[in-house]
């Protein structure tokens, strides 16, 4: 069935009004199966999740499943009766399993036993949560969960294998010490990774689908001796909102992040690096093959010219620390710029916001830039939001509110395929 984003495509409107900001699980129906794993209860916040970013949340449960948590927990956080019966009726005319099956965007196991796993991999349909499955033909995505050891069973893994190559997704389970005591893999995918994984499915039909983007993150940091370094206050969190929110609309997404605080994203390539020639090299790897970069790192301009080999020793008198220009990476991808690839790149200033943001475009020979005013204590580094101005190669130019950095994520992925469409005009 088509998986297009169903969800809000913000206007090109006036500095000050309000932005939504897209999320792909808005408005999609989904179908929760929960089975009898005492991990059930990771399912409560999985619904309340998929929930609160604007889904229609159906919650089917194995009476196993009924044991361990009640049916009554899903139905208060989702507003939605909770089927258990596999005979029973959601209206006059519709049965349950049928009708769920039917109208699902996707449907989620989470948890999964070692049993469902085999059922599924059989055809049987003894419950409702296996008969719906076997009645949709909407994505399955499979979060298994099972006492240690039991996951790598020969048994089990080729029920893993069969489900996969029928196209079902599986949400590995982790590593760690069950309800049992034991220590091994089995324990249920964390709530945040089960709902990373379901937005990833639903972006397949995503405008950015069949699109490869790269994007840069982070503070590179600048070698002065084996301990210590050179680097800024960039947290990485507007690049890796930018690698989500192209995640969460199709791409294939390379994020080239330098060190931060912050959790890989979900279903996105990751190529750690530290110093500025590091990325340099990371990015200059993944473009042959890319659509669109996006430059949100905070790369330094300098690096210590000569790295001490040993701990350099306090001292009484000052230490003089003689720099060097590092390689200009945007500079450098100038030479690959095509009517395939659109380069972006981000201009971080505390004077003269817009003629300092238009000098680098210009010079740089972006096809757009995002200027943000570091001397505001309300965005940019370290926060959570972002007030940008946007300037592109036409001399256009619009100024965003501040809003929280997916919002303006999803803002510059919405130029860059204006600037592509414009291409193929």
């Amino acid at each position: 069935m088509a998986l297009d984003l169903d969800c809000f495509e913000p206007e090109r409107g006036l500095p000050g009004e309000a932005v939504m900001v897209r999320e792909v699980l808005r408005g999609k129906r989904i179908v929760l199966g929960v089975t009898g794993s005492i991990a059930a209860f990771k399912a409560v916040s999985v619904a309340s999740a998929l929930t609160q970013a604007g889904a229609l949340v159906d919650v089917v449960m194995t009476p196993e499943a009924t044991e361990l948590i009640r049916p009554l927990s899903f139905q208060a956080l989702t507003q939605r009766p909770v089927a258990v019966d596999m005979f029973s009726m959601l209206n006059q005319t519709e049965i349950s399993h049928v009708s769920l099956g039917h109208h699902a965007d996707v449907v989620c196991i989470a948890p999964a036993t070692a049993h469902t796993l085999a059922k599924l991999a059989l055809g049987l349909a003894d419950d409702l949560v296996t008969t719906t499955c076997l009645a949709t033909r909407a994505p399955l995505v499979i979060a298994p969960a099972m006492d240690a050891d039991m996951y790598d069973h020969p048994a089990v893994a080729a029920n893993v294998k069969i489900l996969r190559e029928r196209g079902a997704t599986i949400v590995e389970p982790g590593y760690g010490r069950m309800a049992s005591g034991l220590v091994g893999q089995g324990r249920l995918a964390e709530p945040p990774v089960i709902v990373d994984t379901l937005r990833i499915v639903l972006a397949r039909g995503g405008d950015l689908a069949g699109r490869r983007v790269v994007v840069t993150a982070g503070g590179t940091q600048e070698a002065i001796d084996p301990v210590r370094f050179v680097s800024n206050r960039s947290s990485g969190k507007m690049g890796y909102a930018v690698a989500e929110a192209a995640r969460d609309r199709g791409a294939s997404v390379v994020l080239v992040t330098a060190p931060t605080a912050l959790s890989a994203p979900i279903g996105v390539e990751v190529r750690p690096v530290v110093s500025a020639a590091d990325m340099h090299d990371a990015v200059m790897a993944a473009l042959p093959d890319a659509d669109l970069l996006i430059m949100a790192a905070a790369v330094a301009d300098y690096r210590p010219a000569t790295v001490a080999e040993q701990k350099i020793k306090k001292r009484d008198d000052g230490l003089t620390l003689q720099l060097a220009r590092t390689t200009d990476i945007l500079a450098a991808t100038a030479s690959l710029s095509s009517e395939r690839l659109v380069r972006i790149g981000f201009a971080a200033e505390s004077q003269d916001l817009v003629s300092n943001a238009a000098d680098k475009l210009e010079r740089k020979r972006l096809d757009l830039i995002v200027a943000n005013d570091i001397s505001r204590t309300d965005s940019g580094f370290g926060t959570d939001d972002n007030a940008v101005v946007l300037l592109d190669r036409s001399g256009g130019q619009r100024e965003l509110p501040l809003l929280p950095k997916r919002e303006v994520a999803d803002r510059i992925l919405d130029e860059a395929l204006a600037i592509r469409q414009s291409r193929r005009a």
